[in-house]
């Protein structure tokens, strides 16, 4: 007997969207709902096994390279899939949401692959979800244009000097919660991020000599690899496409992920592209998984754990190393200032900043690195051009030097810095400035001179539940305590009130921010993430 065809999806609880039947097609919605009907039940499997991992890691405060994949780690010969010609160059990457805007200057940047982002960047409004994807669509049809409330106007500039474009979707923790199965079941927001883009623009991009290529985040375990793996078989063999047309770069961005980075690309070989290394995201890892691992896991202020720190050296060294074994590419991480238009001194301590991290990164091996803002392109650049040369990448610095312990990647307590009362206020200025941002739609938010996103505001949340969990003492004699946390807390949305007005503070979602980020940060049981509690109040 033949399996019971899957449900068919409905909208649900959505204002419809001006064009949004070019993107909801009978065609692109049955594609949807066959994703659903065969992933989702294993993705809801792996989800119950990152409980149970943090349940083991709560137990024993450690974590280790897995012993049943030993092999795969220990066999010289298998390397994945030659990149493909338009990511064969990846030496600057820009990051950004899907907006008109966005699309338009990402594209025009200069920058070799545009991240273009339905997850941290992006806040899941369903205007956001849809409309992100009529723009992709219409910039490869180059009928995409847009102009400011100020009368600027913004244009593609030729394909020839376009990014080439690198999705990602949604994590596989999140749903979408406007489509839905005939009972009522949310499709996973990966698998519509996905599922809309490949549809609709796997032939165009094969037309036009590139292909549909992913950034996956969130990652944990080589499973998850393993599942997205099994979607691009399927959705390939669907659109009878070759296989190998889609690639994948995967963001080792928590710390589980880590140890697993062998088997992460083994499992993707015929699809991967190269791997990722975060910065917040992966900070937040190391806080959620080891929260009640002891003072020896209590993190310092964010900014003060840069990427020299030993773990952080660790983690990276071991990533452009088996990157270039396994023949992938090796990308670094965010260059997040915003450059002023006002203050040329603090442009160039900045870009003196970014220019050192760059440096650090090619001379490290990698192959490529990211920035979030266009001016920020050149400097990237020049760092690697310097490495680089005429050479698209330095996949031949196999870095066998490098040797890396299961104990050195979560050695925390090897850091001098402590954490800081100005680190409380700090995380929760961020936090709260990011939160409501996010509740208006807006993923992507420029926050003292960086642009942040979802990973600034659950690296700062965290932290604030980790010192008060773990009753740290700051420099000023203060215990992080609840009160305290709430007591800086109202200090600064008073003095967001006074610095926005009253008539902006009253249209803004402020209250809502302040609230929601002392329930994540305050309460006794750990959310798991931040934009979960978040989505149920997104309009």
């Amino acid at each position: 007997m033949s399996a019971p065809a899957p449900s068919p999806l409905a909208i649900v609880d959505a204002e419809p969207l001006e064009r949004q039947g070019e993107v909801l097609t009978d065609a692109a919605l049955a594609f949807l709902a066959e994703l659903h009907h065969r992933f989702t039940p294993r993705r809801d499997e792996l989800l119950a096994r990152r409980a149970e991992r943090r349940a083991e890691i709560a137990r024993t405060s450690t974590l280790d390279f897995l012993p049943e994949t030993a092999h795969i780690r220990d066999d010289p010969d298998w390397r994945v899939a030659p990149a493909p010609p338009a990511l064969e160059d990846r030496r600057v990457e820009i990051t950004g949401p899907t907006d008109r805007k966005m699309t338009i200057n990402a594209l025009n940047s200069g920058a070799k692959v545009w991240l273009a982002d339905f997850e941290d960047a992006s806040a899941p409004t369903w205007a956001n979800v849809i409309g992100g994807q009529l723009n992709l669509i219409d910039a490869y049809e180059r009928r995409i244009d847009f102009t400011s409330p100020e009368g600027k106007s913004y244009a593609l500039r030729p394909d020839d000097v376009l990014a080439t474009v690198v999705t990602r979707p949604r994590g596989w923790h999140l749903d979408e919660r406007h489509l839905r199965t005939a009972d009522g079941r949310p499709v996973p927001g990966a698998l519509v991020d996905f599922g809309l883009y490949f549809f609709h623009n796997a032939r165009r991009l094969l037309a036009q000599g590139k292909g549909p290529y992913f950034y996956l985040p969130k990652t944990e375990s080589h499973l998850e690899a393993r599942l997205w793996n099994d979607v691009f078989v399927f959705a390939q063999d669907h659109l009878s496409l070759p296989q190998g047309t889609i690639r994948a770069t995967v963001l080792i961005e928590t710390i589980t992920a880590a140890y697993e980075m062998d088997e992460i690309l083994y499992e993707l070989r015929d699809h991967a592209s190269g791997l990722n290394a975060g910065r917040w995201d992966y900070l937040f890892s190391i806080v959620k998984n080891f929260r009640d691992g002891g003072p020896g896991f209590v993190l310092p202020d964010r900014n003060a754990v840069t990427m020299t720190a030993p773990f952080m050296r660790a983690y990276t060294e071991l990533l452009v190393r088996t990157c270039h074994k396994r023949g992938a590419h090796a990308i670094g991480g965010m260059a997040a200032f915003i450059p002023s238009r006002r203050d040329p001194e603090v442009n160039a301590v900045a870009f003196d900043k970014v220019k050192a991290d760059k440096d650090r990164e090619a001379h490290d091996g990698f192959d490529g690195s990211w920035v979030a803002h266009p001016d920020l392109v050149p400097v990237a650049r020049a760092s690697f051009d310097a490495v680089l040369g005429d050479r698209p990448h330095q996949k031949d610095r196999l870095r066998e030097d490098v040797r890396v312990t299961a104990a050195e990647l979560i050695d925390v307590a090897s850091l001098d810095a402590k954490p800081t009362h100005q680190g409380l206020r700090n995380a929760v200025q961020v936090g709260t400035r990011y939160i409501e941002a996010w509740l208006r739609g807006l993923g992507a938010v420029a926050i003292f001179n960086l642009m942040e996103d979802a990973a600034t505001a659950e690296i700062s949340r965290s932290q604030i539940w980790q010192w008060v969990n773990a009753g740290v003492v700051f420099e000023n004699g203060e215990k992080a305590t609840a009160d305290l946390v709430r007591k800086v807390a109202a200090e600064e949305l008073a003095a967001i009130r006074e610095e926005v007005g009253e008539d902006a503070f009253a249209a803004g979602k402020w209250s809502q921010a302040h609230d929601l980020l002392l329930r994540v940060a305050l309460d006794a049981d750990y959310t798991e993430f931040l934009t979960l509690p978040a989505y149920e109040l997104l309009g």
